[in-house]
């Protein structure tokens, strides 16, 4: 696939949530799914990939390039991209991390110390290939990353980004030309869906209202859906609420069975088990650690 014939395909806007609890949405892979199907996309997150070994082609924005040894590769806002999955051979490890851009727009701008890395999230905005010791020190310092904590692994992210900032082994794969502007149909759509939750998750939530707001009928709004965030909306829906209910846990006093009903569970037993699914302990399980890590 050359550019030109890339350049005609739609990207599809991918929907990312951050980790329960945390700013940044840290993913590791050992193995390749042989089923998992590439696709471009774009998405307003930036974008840190490392890929311990393999080689293949990267398609970013309007830049073709091939890679070996690995790859360790910063994308910024909206440049369209295909995953790893797409053409790469022989990779054993994958590990990807995502955050807004504005947490260091925000941060840095209180913080003077983050200067440098304001500076590199802007160059990013054209994809930057990193490599040699760089690329070997930040990949081991990821692998860490896995078993920390939400606080300590934003904290790694900004050394890690540090690091970048200041290295002069990079390449710079100039694929700015390519970033989208993303008010198109599908994120204002899909933002709708969003903000609709935002402000009604403690209530009712039906698929026919949802679908009468993206102007879709429900089958076809399921499918859409499932398409952009790799889940069902009923999904969305409870994962929402607990992360809503993690919110007050975290800084209320209110009882579990409270918070249950402000987040839109009528049932309770419904809300311990999707509770669990999202985070791995149930609600009386992580308000008890989290009085542990306080105290």
């Amino acid at each position: 696939m050359d550019v030109k014939q890339k350049q005609h395909l739609v990207p599809r806007l991918e929907k990312i949530e951050s980790n329960i609890g945390s700013s940044l949405r840290y993913l590791r892979f050992t193995t390749r799914n042989p089923d998992a199907k590439a696709y471009w996309h774009y998405h307003p997150e930036v974008e840190l990939v490392f890929i311990e070994e393999g080689y293949g082609n990267r398609y970013v924005g309007n830049h073709i390039s091939q890679f070996e040894h690995g790859d360790l590769i910063l994308m910024g806002p909206n440049i369209p991209h295909y995953g790893y999955e797409f053409g790469i051979q022989g990779v054993n490890e994958e590990i990807v991390v995502q955050f807004k851009k504005d947490l260091i727009k925000s941060s840095s701008m209180i913080m003077p110390e983050l200067e440098a890395i304001g500076e590199l999230i802007r160059k990013s905005k054209a994809g930057i290939s990193f490599y040699g010791e760089t690329k070997s020190y930040v990949g081991s310092e990821l692998k860490l990353m896995e078993k920390k904590s939400p606080f300590d692994r934003l904290i790694s992210m900004f050394k890690i980004l540090q690091v970048l900032a200041q290295s002069d082994e990079y390449e710079i794969l100039n694929a700015a030309g390519m970033t989208l502007i993303i008010q198109n149909q599908d994120d204002e759509r899909i933002n709708q869906v969003y903000d609709y939750v935002k402000e009604n998750f403690s209530g009712e939530i039906s698929l026919d209202q949802i679908s009468k707001i993206a102007l879709m009928t429900v089958p076809a709004f399921c499918r859409y859906f499932k398409k952009h965030t790799q889940k069902t909306f009923t999904q969305f829906v409870n994962e929402f609420r607990v992360r809503q209910a993690i919110r007050l846990i975290t800084v209320g006093n209110k009882s579990i069975s409270e918070i249950s009903l402000e987040v839109g569970f009528n049932n309770f037993s419904h809300f311990s088990k999707q509770f669990k699914r999202v985070t791995g302990k149930s609600p009386s399980q992580y308000k008890k650690s989290m009085y542990q890590i306080i105290s």
